[in-house]
């Protein structure tokens, strides 16, 4: 599914050069499900980046599903993100002005799914995670843990290989953070690979593996 060899990864200013990546090798199968844990700074974040085709890397090699990144166009790693991957972030970023059908439904529209088709299946993927009645709310109405719900609904509409997610409970209390997690472990037992970024260990030990990060290497 995924093989990263030696991947490096600076950002460099006018004054200064930091090097966040130092050559960092992982391979990850299809269906697995793993948590990378790391100190702030530690190059998590800046990994998930480059995992999600986010952020180029400046030495090495990265394949997907059997694709080499390297060398990929802006257009080229923007459609591969629209068709193999799916993100959950910390804050669930939803959009405020739209209800639910039409936050789950935007990947679709990416993809030229006409607006009746794809509110259907945003109303089948809500249905799935137990919000079909709040179909037609926005955000503000909700609870931190039913957005997060939202936000895995829109992650897996498209049916993405692999799901990335940064931080999903880190602003949800402890029992809303076992609901949520304990739903991202049901998806991944259909067969989504699943990548986890988070700083708690209780969350961390409920994947199969866990790849701690130390200055930008893999310990």
């Amino acid at each position: 599914m995924i093989e990263l060899q030696n991947i490096h990864k600076s950002y460099i200013t006018q004054y200064t050069s930091l090097h966040v990546l130092r050559g960092i090798n992982l391979s990850i199968e299809n269906g697995e499900m793993i948590s990378i844990m790391g100190a702030s700074g530690s190059g998590k974040s800046t990994l998930l980046n480059v995992l999600g085709l986010l952020d180029r890397f400046d030495e090495g090699k990265y394949c997907i599903d059997g694709i080499s990144t390297n060398g990929l166009t802006m257009q080229q790693r923007a459609y591969y993100r629209n068709k193999l991957l799916g993100f959950v972030f910390q804050s669930s970023n939803l959009i405020a002005y739209k209800n639910l059908v039409e936050n789950v439904a935007l990947p679709l529209y990416y993809r030229g799914i006409s607006r009746k088709q794809r509110n259907i299946l945003a109303i089948e993927q809500l249905d799935m995670l137990g919000l079909k009645d709040w179909a037609t709310h926005f955000p503000n109405e909700l609870s931190g843990g039913q957005k997060q719900r939202v936000a895995i609904a829109r992650a897996l509409i498209a049916k993405p290989s692999l799901i990335l997610a940064d931080e999903p409970t880190g602003q949800l209390d402890s029992s809303t953070a076992i609901e949520v997690i304990n739903l991202l472990k049901e998806i991944n037992k259909k067969g989504t690979t699943m990548i986890i970024v988070t700083h708690e260990i209780g969350i961390a030990q409920q994947t199969n593996r866990i790849i701690k990060i130390t200055d930008g290497q893999i310990e």
